[in-house]
């Protein structure tokens, strides 16, 4: 198994809304924040699973790897400056196809989980 770990910044969900368009209050507006239940920002839940692109391109497979499907289960938020750690582990390789399946999880610093899937992807 494979993982890295990343710090959550204002940052990253401000660029993020940028090249995704997803300018929802509950991720940029600090004062609509503060009347939800979770009374701060949230991280987009695709910036997280974003991470996943990183494990598998980088880590697990590795570079040259091609994504064929990802599955994604948003389980609990992040904040910012929360520490969160991506993590694979390969469940199965098909020889004859060249598929490689990882199962990918994201937790935080408290190791609870964010987000939980089950990567597809295609080694060179």
């Amino acid at each position: 198994s494979k993982k890295f770990t990343v710090k959550i910044t204002s940052k990253m969900l401000e660029d993020f809304a940028i090249l995704s368009g997803d300018y929802n209050p509950h991720h940029i507006d600090e004062e609509y924040a503060k009347k939800t239940k979770y009374e701060k920002r949230i991280c987009h839940g695709m910036l997280l699973a974003s991470l996943f692109s990183k494990l598998t391109a980088m880590y697990l497979p590795g570079q040259g790897s091609l994504y064929i499907s990802q599955t994604l289960n948003f389980v609990s938020p992040a904040f910012i400056d929360d520490i969160v750690t991506a993590s694979g582990e390969i469940t199965k390789i098909s020889s004859s196809t060249g598929i490689v399946r990882v199962k990918t999880e994201i937790t935080n610093m408290n190791n609870n989980l964010l987000v939980s899937g089950d990567a597809k992807v295609l080694i060179p």
